[in-house]
């Protein structure tokens, strides 16, 4: 279980039923609770922020490593654009630089990336080959009745098909695919 927490009280809240604990892209420079997930040592996804640099995210990571925890979880989910045709700029260089500064991991939300769709499964191939650790995929049974973020989730069916997508990808860039969490 993932979930993300907002403030420094929420982290330790979270903490109590979290398996890993998530700082939002608008978190990402929330010094204060970066400092307090590091203390908790709970794994972290700390997702970039909307105007961040790459430096920026490394910097914000080091501030959970600074308090002990080594358990950090990179996450490329798009930069704000003046482009409106998606809801991000998809940076998907960010995988393979951030492969060669840091020893950090880094998954992709091409959900998020892309705010749109018919985006994701394009941009979740190409995150993999890129070289992406995982990948967050927005799935749900109907998502024109989701509450939330249902232009960017997947049917079941749709979430199938790109997961064979991938294993092809996967097969041809030379990596291997370890599981997949239904959520």
């Amino acid at each position: 279980v993932v979930t993300e927490a907002m403030d420094d009280e929420g982290a330790h809240r979270c903490a109590e039923v979290a398996d890993c604990l998530q700082i939002g892209a608008r978190n990402m420079q929330n010094y204060s609770l970066l400092k307090t997930v590091g203390r908790i040592g709970k794994p972290v996804l700390l997702k970039r922020g909307m105007a961040a640099t790459i430096e920026d995210l490394l910097l914000s990571a080091e501030y959970v490593l600074s308090e002990g925890n080594p358990n950090v979880i990179l996450c490329e989910r798009g930069l704000r654009s003046f482009d409106t045709t998606s809801r991000n700029l998809f940076d998907l260089t960010a995988i393979p630089v951030v492969h060669g500064l840091s020893h950090l991991p880094i998954v992709a939300d091409p959900s998020h990336g892309t705010g749109r769709r018919d985006k994701v499964t394009p941009m979740a191939r190409a995150a993999l080959a890129a070289g992406a650790d995982g990948l967050i995929i927005e799935v749900h049974p109907r998502p024109e009745r989701a509450l939330s973020d249902g232009a960017q989730s997947l049917t079941p069916d749709q979430f199938a098909e790109l997961m064979r997508q991938l294993r092809r990808v996967a097969d041809a860039v030379e990596r291997t695919i370890a599981g997949v969490a239904a959520g």
